[in-house]
């Protein structure tokens, strides 16, 4: 699924979520009647979302008018407008509430991979997302971490092999997993290994590794695994990771952090829709 697609889908979801049959409450309003509103930051954050943000309204309005004095990716002071809108009244109103959802939780996403990528600046790591997202949101959040300036992994399972524990105690070992892997991804296919310690990153090594998941490393052990690997392969430090260690992680010379709390633990971003 592209990105056009999913806002489609996220937004359709969204309004028949909240909507259902009808809104019962916008036919307080007359059919005819049309307004205007303005949407305001309530706090300083990276805007992202204003295309699942226009779609609710366009779904059920599709002559809104939307201007935008901000764009994904710009910084939003508090009290800053974001946008006017004008549109039948009805329409506003019900799409109000999806709208903002979506504008609420990817800028939060946005904004929180802009710390990270702010922490490491000029230590040459690249903050990356995960699979942890919401379920649903996949290529929104990613999407989201883009503006904010990180990186995305894999979309799914079916777009890259990350081999970890389980698939190493199954396939018998590190050694047959990665052989078992290369046999299996087509061309262009990424093939990820995670090792919990330095004698399973030598094993990866010597079969061949070129993308390696160092788990749960500390500070010491992620500079050995730097130093014995020699550029032999791409290093990724994962687990127990925040915004206190994250420079002393890059700092120990990884080439890619990965970070689960860019899209699992989101705490939303308030914004207000007022009519005029």
């Amino acid at each position: 699924m592209n990105l056009a697609s999913a806002i489609r889908e996220n937004v359709k979801v969204a309004l028949k979520e909240d909507s259902g049959g009808g809104d019962l409450t916008a036919k307080l309003i007359s059919a005819s009647a049309r307004a205007k509103a303005k949407v305001v930051a309530r706090e300083e954050a990276v805007l992202c979302g204003t295309a699942w943000f226009e779609a609710c309204f366009r779904k059920l309005d599709p002559k809104v008018k939307i201007h935008w004095r901000l764009r994904d990716g710009d910084t939003m002071r508090a009290g800053q407008m974001l946008c006017e809108i004008s549109g039948e009244t009805r329409a506003m109103l019900t799409a109000e509430r999806p709208a903002i959802n979506f504008l609420q939780m990817l800028s939060a996403t946005a904004t929180v991979t802009r710390h990270y990528v702010e922490a490491v600046k000029g230590a040459g790591a690249a903050i990356m997302d995960t699979r942890k997202t919401l379920p649903g949101l996949r290529m929104a959040q990613k999407y989201a971490v883009k503006v904010g300036g990180g990186k995305n992994q894999r979309i799914g399972l079916f777009d890259g092999i990350l081999i970890k524990e389980n698939h190493i105690i199954a396939a018998g070992g590190v050694v047959q997993a990665l052989q078992q892997a290369k046999k299996l991804a087509k061309r262009g296919v990424s093939i990820q290994i995670e090792v919990e310690n330095l004698q399973q990153l030598e094993e990866a090594l010597s079969a061949g590794a070129k993308l390696i998941l160092l788990d749960n490393f500390n500070a010491d052990q992620l500079r050995e695994a730097v130093r014995f690997t020699a550029g032999r392969a791409k290093l990724e430090a994962s687990g127990g990771i925040n915004l206190a260690n994250v420079r002393a992680v890059a700092e120990t010379g990884v080439d890619r952090i990965s970070i689960g709390n860019l899209t699992k633990d989101v705490k939303a971003i308030d914004f207000s829709m007022r009519f005029e």
